[in-house]
């Protein structure tokens, strides 16, 4: 058995004190983090592996607790060992939101969009409840100084435009640049960094997608990886909502949700201009930077970490920077970086 299982199970065992129990794999996501479904007595909790030496649990406490006082539905930490890095969780259940849409969800979402009354389809109740908890989110007064939320400033901003560069482009893909071609890039991810922070800022979560949304009974969604939120922009977990790197929604639907979203951001007093058009410009251009780095950190998962599986989502993240970056003449150099060399590249390494 390995060393660090070992050791979480002696923490159940002789700090928790419970004798007997079942414990197998819940999941795991791209960072070091691994999570256990531990069920002993009827129950189930959720444990958190997080080795020290990697990943610090106070952030995700802090705001785990943030979270829960605005009313959404987090894991709430039950017990904690900070020096062995492992937290004791309630348990949200097994399905994902990716779990529970499909292929007739993402043809009838355009019920939505058409601006028609939609029968109770699943992604209408599913995302209807996102959006619900995403506003919640943002108009707490509270979450950012309750959870210490960071800024999103433009220094990590840049850093994560250059995921791109660095494991996309030169380690995985193997594209070189020239000189100019580098300060182009460079200046496109100057240009969409400014973007992001005219924008309001509000509590983000940074990775609001059909992967950390759970179908829940009651209170639905519930929400996980929270732990790197910070405050920034208004459009960041709109656009990881529904632009999401894992299932595609046809552009009307993504309209209709975005502005729905938009006129109740504005009636909260999230927005002070009723400015459509500006808007997207924002959305677009956000997904854009978010795109950007999950490319990134998807080279960086199979190169680095030896996380193959993440390949898959690459042509359909870069797809949406393709189809964002057209309607926007200034960024048509990555557009035409986009369509003529990387996926171009990418296709052939695939064949």
């Amino acid at each position: 058995m390995p060393e660090r299982l070992e050791q979480l199970q002696r923490w159940l065992t002789r700090d928790l004190r419970i004798p007997r129990f079942d414990i197998a794999p819940a999941s795991s996501d791209a960072s070091f983090r691994r999570y256990f479904r531990v069920r002993w007595d009827g129950q189930t909790r959720i444990v958190m592996d997080a080795p020290p030496a990697h990943e610090d649990c106070r952030p995700y406490i802090s705001i785990a607790r943030a979270l829960h006082g605005a009313g959404l539905n987090v894991p709430q930490v039950l017990e904690a060992d900070l020096a062995q890095g492992f937290l004791l969780l309630t348990d949200l259940g097994t399905i994902q939101y990716l779990d529970a849409l499909n292929d007739a969800d993402v043809q009838g979402c355009t019920n939505v969009a058409g601006g028609r009354t939609p029968e109770a389809t699943t992604v209408d109740r599913l995302y209807g409840d996102a959006l619900d908890a995403l506003l919640a989110l943002q108009t707490h007064p509270d979450v950012a100084r309750q959870a210490h939320l960071p800024p999103y400033d433009e220094a990590l901003l840049m850093r994560e435009m250059h995921l791109f560069r660095d494991w996309l482009l030169a380690r995985h893909a193997q594209i070189t640049l020239d000189d100019a071609q580098l300060q182009n890039l460079e200046h496109t991810f100057t240009r969409l960094a400014q973007s992001a922070l005219e924008q309001p800022q509000v509590p983000v979560h940074r990775d609001y997608h059909s992967r950390n949304l759970m179908l829940t009974e009651n209170n639905n969604p519930g929400i996980l990886d929270f732990q790197d939120a910070v405050v920034g922009p208004i459009t960041y977990d709109l656009v990881s909502l529904l632009r999401d790197c894992y299932i595609a929604w046809p552009e009307p639907c993504v309209h209709g949700w975005m502005e729905q979203y938009r006129r109740r951001a504005l009636a909260a007093g999230l927005l002070t201009q009723d400015d459509a058009a500006h808007f997207m410009r924002w959305f677009d251009w956000m997904g854009v930077q978010r795109h950007l780095k999950a490319a990134g950190i998807f080279a960086r998962l199979h190169i680095r970490d030896g996380k193959p599986g993440y390949l898959k989502d690459i042509p359909r993240t870069l797809n949406y920077i393709v189809a964002a970056s057209a309607r926007y003449e200034e960024l048509q150099w990555l557009h035409d970086l986009l369509r003529n060399r990387v996926l171009p590249k990418l296709q052939g390494m695939a064949a």
